[in-house]
Order: C-alpha cells, then structure tokens, then sequence
C-alpha cells in the first residue's frame, strides 16, 4: 500500500491484555497508522458499525466471545475487511481454524515490531485482494488483452499442483493472481498462508517459516509452528524471494525437494503437502548468472511462470479498476459512489503509473477525500498524475547541449527522494513505499547521494 495513503489507514485492535494493546498501538502509530483499541469482541463489533477501518487484530480468546466468533462476524458484515488473528499460544487447529474462517495472517505471542508491520501490510493487500471480484475469476477485475492471458494461464495452472513463479513490477498484484490460483484449485478449502520474505530479516523468515522451538534463541519464549505448518494441505505464497540470503536458498529448496523442514533449534523433520506459489520483481534469470540466487532453486520454482504486464501497458484496465476501488470506497464508508469526470478519467489514461494498481487504488483513495461532494474531477487527482506536480528544474543549457547523465540522473533522484520524505513528515518506512522501494534501499540510495539524516525541506 502506498505511503502517501498510509496515514488514513486505521486499525482496530480487540485484545482483553492492556500491556498488548498498548505495545500494538506504540508499534503501529510509529509507522503512521492510526489505531483504536477495544477490550472485548462486542466493543469491536459496536466500533466497526460507527467508523471505518482497514484492518483488524482481534485475539482468539476475548472475555465475551471467542476471536474466531468474532471473525465469522466480521466476515458476515464486512467480507473485504482483512483480520489478523493474535493467538497466545501454539495451537495449530486454532490458527488453521481462523484461516479456514476468512483471517488472512496470525500473529503469535510474543510478536515483534518487524512481524506486526509485515502482517499489517500484507492484510492491506489482501484487503485489495478480497475487494476485487469480476472478470471471470474469484479475484481479478480486468479488460485488456494482455490480463486475459494471465487470467487464462491461472485458470489451467489451478488445476495442478505445480510450483508457481509470478513475475511482475511492484504493484502490479501479484498476490490477487496467487490467492485467485488457490481459490480456483483442490486446495481452495485449505489455508492460503502468505510471507513477504523481503520485509523480514533473514533470522526472523527462517523462523517465520519453519518455526522454532522454545528457547532456540534468546526471545523464543514459547513453541512457534512456522507458515510451511500452517500452510499443510494449503498454498503458501512467498513474495519476494529474489531478495533471500543463500542461506535462506538452501533451505527452501529443501522443502521443495523432500516437503519437509526442521523448527529452528531442532533436528526434528517435519513433512508438509504444501503448494508453493512465489513471486518476484526482480529478473531471477540474470540473478542466477550473476551467482546471486541458486540456479536449482530457480528451476525448481519457475515450473510456471505468470509475468503479470504493467498497468502502462494495460490501459484498458485503468478506468475499469479505478471504478471498482471507488466503489469499494463507498461500500466501506456507506457513502454513495464517486463517479470519475471525463477530465479526470483523461489525466488517469494519460499517466504511466509508475507504481502500478497499487498506485491507482492511492490515487482513488485520496481523490475521494479532496473532492466535492461524489464527483471526482482532475484537480483531486495527485499532481504527478495531472501533470501539475511538482519537478525538479534542470540547469540552463543542459537540454541540448553537454552535460553530466550520472549527475543529473542523481539530483533528479535526490529531488524526488525529498519530495517522498516531506510528503510523509521523514518517515523513512513510508517514504520507501511511497517511492516503490524497499527501506534498506531507500537508506542506502540516501546514503550515497548525501542526503544522510537531514530532514526534508
């Protein structure tokens, strides 16, 4: 979800424990989401019919229901609002259970901040995911060519078991096509489990996925199953895996070989019946002569491969998608539906949506807060998208005449970095995501251009 949306991202938390809510909230304010707490499965109820949020983190045990009660509810009401449930203890029937039930992530206690904002994150996208419905699968809207051969391909590959590679740009929806090839296959009753392995330390994904037992490293406090447990039966969806340590590598081409794994901190092998589906937006091949990833592995996941096409070369989609996220708007806020003026349909058209579907639902988003009364025009659109923005000056002379590409091409990305960091008050997270990129990068490019800790003029 992009930055620029970020801050009108609300969370409800439903936990009967202060010190959780409390830890919940400290974790999540720091990243600009606002959060409400409640202490009980009836409180949460009574605030989702007066306000609107995006997510909810309800605990399985609450004093007047049970969370996975809570959850059917909430699933009756209000089917595309994402639910993590926050389980206190290892119990795999529970958290299959909550899955079966329509929750998209669990978080096991003791939960670090890393973990939170990951499931937090993915739940936004799942909340994209859960919205979206038409053009003929569960999960993806579309009217163009070139989307209607991907969604041909998931419909034969749903079929199999195979192992599945989706390739695509940031954005593009990777994880609809994934949760659509889950849903359209045998497996559709089991869990769909999802990592995104590149917003994890390498430490903490290794536990992620094949869990730990108590005490295997200091803050393993109790028995954690792992996502390839969960996920038994089910799909397992790893985004990111251009970005996994060689480590990492040998030990999911292991499981992919013998379906099996072991906990961190124990010999024990575990089998799994597990269904990989991973994806990228990185070129794996070139990676792979590079020596940055393992060509075994490679081939091992790339069975299939789905290359989902940007939204710049999907222009028949743009319209159609923008439509079904303000109508999504208004079934979450009860409001009538904004509809699109022929200016601002234009402006939509002509931008090259750099940031994909994910940048277009921002942009909805936002046009629906800026503009008067349910017509949407240009002006509520992002400057960027208009042609109204703001950019950079380039030095008198240079168009034309010699000049310095590496250094010019440096201060455009140091201009547009400074724009990304005051539009999201220095918050480095944010401005990562509203600039397509992860915060390691963003911090390193920041780094090598000299902007360092400076705040944003």
């Amino acid at each position: 979800m992009p930055a620029g949306a970020r801050h009108s991202h609300r969370i409800l938390i439903a936990d009967d424990e202060e010190g959780v809510r409390a830890a919940l909230t400290e974790m999540l304010k720091a990243e600009g989401f606002a959060c409400t707490t409640v202490a009980e499965g009836r409180e949460a109820l009574r605030s989702l019919r007066t306000g609107r949020y995006d997510v909810v983190l309800a605990d399985v045990r609450l004093p007047d229901m049970s969370g996975l009660d809570l959850l059917t509810l909430i699933r009756e009401k209000y089917p595309f609002l994402p639910v993590i449930v926050i389980t206190g203890f290892a119990s795999i029937e529970s958290t299959i259970g909550a899955l079966r039930r329509g929750a998209v992530d669990y978080l096991p206690k003791p939960f670090s901040r890393d973990a939170v904002i990951a499931a937090v994150q993915q739940a936004l996208a799942a909340g994209t995911a859960r919205g979206a419905g038409g053009g003929g699968t569960p999960e993806i809207i579309y009217r163009s060519v070139g989307m209607a051969a991907v969604v041909d391909l998931v419909r034969r590959v749903s079929r199999t078991d195979s192992t599945v590679l989706v390739t695509g740009e940031s954005g593009t929806g990777k994880e609809l096509v994934a949760r659509a090839i889950h849903r359209m296959s045998r497996r559709a009753g089991q869990p769909f489990v999802s990592v995104n392995s590149g917003a994890l330390p390498e430490g903490l994904l290794e536990s992620e996925l094949f869990g730990h037992v108590r005490g295997a490293f200091t803050g393993a406090v109790s028995t954690s199953l792992g996502r390839f447990r969960v996920a038994d039966g089910g799909s397992l969806f790893l985004d990111e895996v251009g970005n996994m340590s060689p480590a990492m590598q040998v030990k999911l081409l292991r499981v992919l070989q013998e379906q099996e794994f072991s906990p961190v901190g124990t010999s024990e092998s575990i089998k799994v019946d597990v269904r990989l589906i991973a994806a990228t937006n990185s070129n794996l091949e070139a990676a792979v002569k590079a020596g940055g990833f393992r060509e075994d592995l490679f081939y091992r996941m790339n069975v299939i491969e789905i290359s989902i096409p940007p939204l710049r070369e999907r222009k028949d989609d743009i319209i159609l998608l923008a439509e079904h996220f303000l109508s999504a708007l208004a079934g979450k806020r009860h409001m009538e539906k904004w509809v699109l003026q022929p200016d601002a349909q234009a402006a939509l058209m002509a931008y090259a949506w750099p940031g994909n579907v994910r940048e277009l639902e921002n942009a909805m988003e936002r046009a629906t807060v800026l503009c008067e009364g349910s017509s949407i025009d240009a002006s509520a659109l992002p400057g960027r998208v208009t042609g109204a923005g703001e950019r950079p000056t380039l030095p008198d002379g240079t168009i034309g005449g010699a000049f310095d590409l590496p250094v010019l091409m440096d201060e455009i990305e140091k201009f547009y970095i400074l724009i990304a960091l005051r539009k999201t008050a220095g918050n480095r997270s944010a401005a990562a995501e509203f600039l397509g990129m992860k915060r390691t990068t963003l911090l390193a490019r920041m780094q090598s251009l000299g902007l360092g800790r400076e705040k944003p003029r």
